[in-house]
């Protein structure tokens, strides 16, 4: 069986709610927010980018980056997997869009942040190519991918 084709599809009336019913682990609630209060933040901040991930025709995640044009850095401000679609390389083929999208946009560098600890997103955005920058931030630690 062929894996399924991911894509970044806008969240519609018919959709919202598929997209909120998403869920990480238990353990990984502490390091990412629920869909339902990004997507409340994103209606109300202009430079927000949101997306639903999908595999084939399935909801399977969330992204969200602070688009700033004119400026050299941009921000992944959220990215979920749910738990049960996590290790088949959503995540991964959701961020290449993304990078893709950011890169074309003109963005000198993806930034991001995440809390440190065990089951930290940490070393997911570390083998994408992101680069601890020894910043903090509310106490999550600031990485930023160069293009």
């Amino acid at each position: 069986m062929a894996p399924a084709t991911v894509t970044l599809r806008e969240i519609t009336k018919d959709t919202v709610r598929d997209v909120m019913r998403l869920q990480v682990t238990e353990h990984q609630k502490q390091f990412v927010a629920e869909n339902s209060v990004s997507i409340a933040q994103a209606h109300f901040e202009p430079k927000a980018w949101f997306r639903a991930i999908y595999a084939g025709d399935d909801p399977v995640g969330f992204v969200m980056v602070y688009e700033d044009p004119g400026e050299s850095e941009w921000f992944l401000w959220r990215l979920m997997v749910a738990a049960e679609h996590q290790g088949n390389g959503y995540g991964r083929a959701a961020m290449e869009q993304v990078v893709d999208r950011v890169r074309r946009q003109g963005a000198a560098h993806l930034l991001t942040s995440y809390v440190p600890g065990e089951g930290s997103p940490g070393g997911f955005y570390h083998r994408l190519g992101f680069e601890d920058t020894g910043e903090e931030d509310g106490g999550e630690l600031v990485t930023r991918l160069a293009f």
